[in-house]
């Protein structure tokens, strides 16, 4: 165990926060810790640390056990370089070194006969198999592998850290805490400003990680794909769930569900039982057994009403006019930004075409100018070359990341008002209070609301302008987890055409009838959700692989008879093509069990009596994330053994 606590409360003030939080860390938790903010999250993250004092119960931590928690530019000097920033972790093995280094200069300048020589030699052996025990030969390995990996391979170590920016300082101190490795790592939104191939590689380094894990994220593919436990704080209290962040959805409900359940019984039984008193309580043939009742009732142990979590943002999209069936036609686009003096070329050659219904994701690498393209599409920035064709009946909604077209001096009242004049007052006050916009909030300046307030406003704005075509540019930043929910209803109700930029994994999974990703020379559009897009490029990845494995001439054969050759060939193709055909069925077969064998395991994981056996929901759990890889690599073979075929 790492670390327990047992009734512990924080208050500042008269302001409680936490109220009797009873949890325990054991080696190798992967935890997710979520709840609304302000509800104590950075606060019990501190208390575990040791950063922060509590109020009453106990908190006990191992002793041999150590602690890293990811803070904002934690843990880094300014004065020193990449380079310098992570061999200090090895410290220890750097000095390690350096022993060894002068031992082997003592024992050269000292005789073989000389009574000091054993006594140097086996301290020497000593501090050698410490040093290998330790992975000392592997410094630079280690550094290497987490660098690249966390998207400074292309950096060069000499850097100072003063230049970086903030974001390049979180990921650096990261990649300085992995390296660290302690037993308990904790980490406050890791995910930030992380593309998606460092997000990969991060959840596949953590997946590994031999130490516990403590992480807040709104990342909720992040915490699906590594958290083994859910910590939800709400009214000051915790709630530990197994398995990962679906399952702590599902549970969560089923929970409040129960409870309320429980409270509606109870009090039924108690207004029969008032009820039993009171018309009994003065008659002399019944009053002892009224007593008795009202003894009864006395001993009752309440239970509480459960409370309600704050009511989630409803997200209404709809339109009133259909657009024709081809709602955008893109054909060689270039687009360019200015750079300095110059300008920085973003893409060249794009082509890209939009079916009325198409719901579709636009991914790329930081920078690579998604969001430029949706501007330039809406001719809200100019394009080098190309042609930009809308469909006729076509009416665009646009949601904005950087807020431009929002105005900072209104209200958030005002700022629907000026838009939709038309709208009656009380219309505006609804579709504000559908998200969570209410009461004196109405009449802040929109500058003043929080980055989370002010999307909720464009998605006002998004209700009322009744799009038929909704381009979005990373709506769920800033977002709560709730709202998140909500959004992804939203998008997959809604039955317009989509295109959406977005980092949100979980929600890409959601919505999207196919992915496009852009690169400098166009853009590649893969069929299906995220998930179908990494498969495919699996498949991509494995087909080159494959390409590049095989040789490229064939070992020079012996003269043969005409024909003996074309024979050959012939029946050792018809040979491949049955065992090819007999591999199809199997698999087919496969998928089939897998199919049904996945489908019986998420119904078995909903039952009451498998939720309340952690240790059981736990295997069924991992059982069941095993038969969906499977699942994954039969589909991969089964699809690349018909291309195969079709090839024939």
């Amino acid at each position: 165990m790492i670390l327990s606590m047992e009734q512990v409360c924080k208050s500042f003030g008269a302001s409680l926060i936490l109220q009797d939080i009873t949890v325990k860390i054991e080696d190798a938790d992967k935890i997710g810790l979520v709840g609304i903010n302000g509800a104590g999250k950075s606060t019990l993250l501190n208390i575990i640390n040791g950063d922060l004092e509590y109020d009453a119960g106990v908190l006990s931590r191992s002793g041999d056990k150590t602690f890293g928690f990811l803070r904002q530019n934690s843990g880094l000097s300014e004065q020193g370089t990449i380079r310098s920033e992570m061999h200090a972790v090895f410290s220890h093995l750097h000095a390690l070194e350096e022993n060894l280094h002068t031992l082997e200069h003592q024992i050269a300048a000292t005789g073989h006969d000389s009574p000091e020589y054993e006594s140097l030699t086996a301290r020497y052996h000593r501090l050698q198999t410490e040093f290998e025990a330790a992975d000392g030969y592997l410094i630079d390995v280690k550094i290497a592998t987490v660098l690249n990996g966390m998207g400074f391979g292309d950096t060069d170590t000499a850097t100072p850290v003063a230049v970086l920016s903030g974001g390049e300082k979180t990921r650096l101190a990261l990649c300085k805490l992995l390296l660290e490795a302690p037993d308990l790592l904790i980490l406050d939104e890791p995910t930030n400003h992380l593309d998606f191939k460092t997000l990969s590689w991060l959840e596949e380094y953590l997946q590994g990680y031999r130490g516990a894990l403590l992480v807040v994220s709104h990342d909720r593919y992040f915490l699906n794909k590594l958290c083994t436990q859910i910590w939800d704080v709400f009214d000051h209290q915790l709630i530990a769930y197994p398995g990962n962040y679906s399952a702590y959805i599902q549970l969560k409900d089923e929970r409040y569900t129960r409870q309320m359940k429980e409270y509606e019984l109870q009090q039924t039984e108690i207004a029969d039982m008032k009820d039993f008193i009171a018309r009994n309580i003065v008659r002399a043939t019944t009053s002892n057994r009224a007593k008795s009742r009202q003894k009864a009732l006395d001993r009752l142990e309440i239970v509480e009403k459960p409370k309600l979590p704050p009511k989630p943002a409803i997200i209404k999209l709809q339109y009133k006019k259909e657009p024709v069936k081809d709602v955008l036609h893109v054909q060689n686009l270039s687009l360019s930004v200015p750079e300095g003096d110059g300008r920085k070329t973003l893409f060249t050659g794009l082509d890209f075409d939009l079916l009325k219904g198409e719901k579709v994701a636009l991914i790329g690498s930081n920078g690579i100018g998604k969001s430029s393209f949706l501007k330039a599409i809406q001719n809200l920035m100019p394009h080098d070359k190309g042609s930009i064709e809308w469909g006729r009946g076509v009416e665009i909604s646009y949601f904005e990341q950087e807020e431009l077209l929002l105005d900072s001096s209104k209200t958030a009242l005002n700022e629907l008002w000026d838009r939709f004049p038309r709208e009656y007052e009380h219309t505006i006050r609804t579709v504000l209070g559908h998200v969570q916009i209410t009461g004196e909030n109405i009449y802040k300046k929109v500058g003043d609301l929080s980055g989370g307030e002010r999307a909720r406003i464009k998605f006002a704005i998004l209700a009322l302008s009744c799009g038929n075509v909704l381009l979005m540019d990373e709506p769920t930043n800033h977002l709560d987890l709730s709202t998140k929910e909500s959004l992804d209803k939203a998008l997959q109700e809604y039955t317009g055409t989509l295109l959406v930029v977005s980092h949100d994994r979980y929600l890409l999974n959601k919505f999207p009838t196919a992915i496009a990703e852009m690169h400098e020379t166009g853009m590649r559009v893969y069929k299906g959700n995220y998930n179908s897009y990494l498969l495919q490029k699996e498949q991509e990845k494995s087909r080159d692989i494959s390409a590049q494995d095989a040789s490229p001439q064939e070992p020079p054969r012996e003269p043969e008879k005409p024909g003996a050759a074309t024979y050959y060939r012939t029946k050792k193709q018809r040979s491949e093509a049955v065992a090819r055909k007999n591999r199809i069925s199997a698999l087919e077969k496969r998928i089939e069990e897998l199919e049904v064998e996945i489908w019986d395991l998420e119904n078995e994981i909903t039952l009451p009596e498998i939720a309340a056996d952690y240790v059981t929901l736990q295997e069924k759990c991992s059982l069941l994330e095993d038969r969906r890889t499977d699942l994954n690599i039969a589909m991969a073979q089964w699809s690349e053994l018909l291309e195969e075929t079709d090839s024939e």
